[in-house]
């Protein structure tokens, strides 16, 4: 959520920094800033009538000694200024809500070092590891790869479930298995802290880190009050963890990771990606979390994103980092580096991962806070990246290691988790 200053302040700055990404916000904010104009306007109004209500009684205990009708008179005008009070203070509440519901459609203020575009093709390459391997085959993609092998099978996922989903058997579990106790180990290495958390959080938790109201057709909502929901990813909770919180400087930045499945219904994706591991309404992620003091968030995203990285180094999959422009990054998201590994079988890059940082944005909507050495509280920086999402490794390892005859040589790095070093018929 964006600070209600700012707008207050200087409306115009809110809207050219948000002009950069996609969709139109001037309406909302100047409704806000309209809106926030009147609701201070009643607050001094309620203020200065709440004053003279506390002024009367005060009187009325020496009037009804000394005069019993003028004691008579100001009671009366202590019940007019409270009736008064009441419709005004009713008004309050609702412009408070109104505003509130405006704020929590507007996305994060791109940083500044962003570069401006409009939409993927505009986002900036930054690095690359590792050549893409040549192969003196045409390389299989890894659905292909995955049903010749008797790994993958989409055919039984659809029975039980419908489209986009995937049931892995055999060798195909257990590299998944594999996959993800290499990255728990690896991030834990680098003071990560591993949690187990819900997959499913209260409506509140999906505020707080930005997916509600945006996305909520994307979410999976369960039956009944509290309303709860699936989560799309670990980030949820494990950010939320400390919200209504104030930690100590001392403690920051405050690192987290967990693998647990994801859920997302991928409205927005009709006919994108219907094959294979790369868009399932179900899906295994480790997520990376960072919660971070102002001053050094940023430091801390190329921290997190070296993290990420470390994971596809680890495997030896060739990827690249992209610097997503204004017009592509997500919605809580200030900065954004995706990940994007080399899948041989499509003969292009896929993003296996993106490590944002969201300054204060989330912060101030579930109210997370730290106090510095010098006793200021200041609300912290949020950070969060996959690290990395397990079906589209294991769907990497399958077209990268690849081999002739059809069977897959599994990466140094994963034998002693899964136990051998080649997947075959």
């Amino acid at each position: 959520m964006l600070d209600i200053k700012l707008i207050s302040s200087d409306p115009g700055v809110v809207k050219a920094a948000l002009a950069k990404r996609t969709g139109s916000y001037d309406i909302a904010v100047d409704e806000i800033f309209t809106l926030n104009a009147e609701y201070k306007k009643f607050l001094t109004e309620v203020e200065t009538l709440r004053s003279k209500r506390n002024d009367l009684s005060k009187q009325i205990g020496v009037l009804r000694q000394k005069d019993a009708a003028a004691a008579e008179k100001a009671m009366a005008e202590v019940a007019e200024i409270k009736e008064a009070m009441a419709n005004k203070e009713q008004s309050l509440d609702v412009l408070k809500n109104k505003v509130e519901q405006l704020l929590l459609t507007l996305p994060n203020i791109p940083d500044a070092s962003v570069p401006a575009g409009k939409n993927e093709k505009d986002n900036k390459e930054i690095r690359r590891y590792g050549e893409p391997g040549k192969f003196d085959f045409a390389p299989a993609d890894h659905h292909t790869l995955g049903e010749n092998l008797g790994i993958l099978d989409f055919e039984t996922a659809a029975k039980l479930s419908g489209s986009r989903f995937s049931l892995l058997r055999g060798d195909g579990a257990r590299l998944a298995r594999a996959i993800i106790n290499y990255m728990l180990d690896l991030h834990a290495g680098k003071g990560y802290q591993e949690i187990m958390p819900p997959v499913i959080v209260n409506e509140a938790m999906l505020f707080g880190t930005g997916q509600l109201p945006k996305f909520r057709e994307d979410m999976y909502a369960l039956e009944g009050e509290p309303k709860q929901f699936l989560i799309s990813t670990a980030e949820i909770s494990l950010t939320n963890m400390n919200r209504d919180s104030i930690l100590k400087e001392a403690q920051l930045p405050l690192k987290l990771t967990a693998a647990t499945p994801c859920f997302r219904k991928e409205s927005g994706a009709y006919g994108k990606d219907t094959r294979g591991l790369i868009r399932n309404h179900q899906f295994d992620k480790v997520e990376l979390v960072m919660i971070a003091p102002q001053d050094k968030s940023f430091d801390c995203l190329e921290q997190l994103t070296a993290d990420a990285e470390a994971v596809l180094k680890g495997l030896g999959l060739p990827y690249r980092v992209v610097e997503l422009c204004t017009g592509d990054m997500g919605f809580s998201s200030a900065k954004t580096y995706d990940l994007e590994v080399w899948m041989p079988g499509e003969n292009k890059y896929r993003e296996i991962s993106s490590c944002s940082n969201c300054t204060d944005f989330q912060a101030r909507r579930m109210s997370l806070r730290y106090k510095t050495a010098d006793g200021k509280t200041l609300l912290a920086h949020t950070l969060n990246g996959s690290g990395v999402a397990v079906g589209r490794t294991l769907a990497a390892v399958l077209e990268n290691y690849q081999q002739p005859d059809g069977s897959v040589k599994i990466p140094a790095a994963l034998i002693p988790y899964f136990g051998k070093d080649k997947i075959s018929k």
